[in-house]
């Protein structure tokens, strides 16, 4: 079995090998984080530890396929320039020989802790999965610790991306799993010291308490409290649409309640979609030194087979959303971009109190940028804010809002919608081959890639009826270490 150090000079070559490849891609980004190469998937250990944020994640780097996983690494001091580290965690000894899985990372003292699932799979396939801790006194260099977990009696080998916190006095972990009978579930450990761990039980989960049936499997749960609310995010698989509702391949979103630490147990209400765009999953949160509850998500959505993003053809794929600030606010769990991108800006064009009637338009152009719109009156129809081969389209009789965007795969137009009782303000960061859309300061939130012609930059906003509105629009400066 090769070493780790031989591991990381494979990944060196390859990485060297196929940069100028990789950095020719015109749909690379310019203020999102993606793998240097390979593939990305979910955001792991968002932490901040000795001055910086750091931001690990799931990393193929030898395909743009999902195989043996490592946890790639960025770290940055205002969460918008960042610098690669090493990757922290390699696969290779007997417990996360197939990969190191997702999972999370506190900090005590000057040590910072990572707990993942190692992945292990026969040569039949038949798979085994350990609950793993590592550790850092510096967050560069990391020490395997080996599993603190074994899979308990009742569950399947799908037990996996532990989240620890925090709370009254003690350490928590609520993992992802599957039960016998093949219901998705959160489960719930309790320690101590963060080595040994205590089985609390089914937390939640398909068929459990007042979820009803909801799906096979439960990935990347956290659990967080926010204006004394608790809220579980979980991305649940094996969901059928509903109207508007599940249109991707693998949900995410969140359940608010109560929960009964000394039970282990989650009263809750209905499960509400985190985002209705096309390319969002696995989100993790951290609290930050400003007190701030900081999301990322991966910017992808597990589409599998034959379907391939055309970045791949340039030995790369995938990204990390923009980091969103999370607000409990009247009911609503809200998302906003952290100030800190205000430091991206550039360039700014700036309309103010302008009246749009009938088949009157106002045109711009660019292809990364920042933009705000916010509406003093809206009469009519529908409005429509053309971004290059997108479409944001706002029914103000149905209370419906729309964004189309091109299939990568067939080139025909597809759409998401949401309902939508009054449009305020439409905020959206697009990026090269990506866009994150932000209603009424985060009520909703549409994150999507898009893979327009190159050329392709105008911008255009047209109303069927009568519009007030105030535009700004910036350039975006490009800041990502690849």
């Amino acid at each position: 079995m090769s070493s780790s150090i031989d591991i990381l000079e494979k990944v060196n070559q390859q990485v060297k090998k196929l940069k100028p490849l990789v950095g020719s891609d015109p749909y690379r980004l310019h203020y999102h984080l993606m793998p240097p190469v390979g593939l990305l998937n979910d955001p792991n250990g968002l932490v901040y530890y000795k001055g910086n944020y750091h931001v690990f994640y799931q990393w193929n780097p030898f395909e743009t396929t999902h195989g043996s996983k490592f946890w790639g690494h960025y770290v940055s001091t205002d969460l918008v320039h960042w610098k690669e580290a090493p990757p922290a965690l390699v696969p290779g000894d007997w417990y996360d020989k197939n990969g190191c899985y997702s999972g999370s990372a506190v900090v005590v003292g000057d040590t910072l802790y990572l707990f993942y699932t190692g992945n292990v799979k026969d040569q039949k396939g038949n798979r085994e999965s350990y609950q793993c801790l590592a550790v850092s006194d510096d967050g560069i260099h990391f020490k395997k610790k080996g599993p603190v977990i074994h899979v308990p009696d009742g569950y399947t080998a799908h037990f996996r991306d532990p989240k620890v916190f925090r709370k009254n006095g003690k350490w928590y972990m609520v993992l992802g799993a599957q039960t016998k009978n093949k219901a998705g579930a959160a489960v719930l450990y309790t320690s101590d010291n963060l080595e040994e761990w205590s089985f609390l039980g089914t937390f939640a989960g398909s068929g459990h308490r007042n979820a009803g049936e909801f799906g096979y499997m439960w990935e990347c749960p956290d659990l967080l409290e926010l204006n004394g609310t608790d809220i579980l995010l979980v991305c649940p698989q094996g969901m059928d649409s509903q109207g508007f509702q599940y249109q991707n391949t693998y949900q995410s979103g969140y359940f608010v309640g109560k929960v009964n630490y000394a039970e282990g147990n989650f009263d809750h209400g209905q499960f509400v979609e985190l985002d209705r765009g096309f390319d969002f999953y696995a989100p993790q949160t951290t609290i930050d030194p400003k007190g701030r509850t900081i999301l990322f998500g991966w910017m992808g959505n597990a589409v599998e087979g034959d379907i391939q993003e055309p970045t791949v053809k340039y030995e790369w794929i995938h990204a990390l959303t923009l980091p969103r600030e999370l607000e409990w606010k009247e009911g609503k769990l809200m998302q906003h971009p952290v100030e800190e991108l205000k430091r991206l800006r550039g360039k700014e064009t700036r309309y103010k109190d302008v009246n749009l009637k009938g088949e009157q338009q106002l045109s711009l152009r660019g292809q990364v940028f920042e933009m705000k719109v916010s509406f003093n009156s809206m009469e009519g129809e529908t409005l429509t804010l053309q971004v290059g081969e997108s479409k944001l389209t706002y029914d103000q009789h149905e209370g419906v809002f729309t964004f189309q965007r091109k299939n990568y795969y067939t080139s025909q137009q597809e759409s998401r919608h949401c309902y939508l009782q009054d449009l305020k303000e439409i905020h959206l960061f697009k990026d090269t081959s990506s866009i994150e859309i932000f209603l009424n300061d985060g009520e909703e939130v549409f994150t999507s890639r898009v893979f327009d012609d190159v050329q392709t930059d105008e911008i255009v906003v047209l109303t069927s009826g009568s519009v007030e509105m105030n535009l700004q629009k910036w350039d975006l400066h490009r800041v990502t270490p690849y």
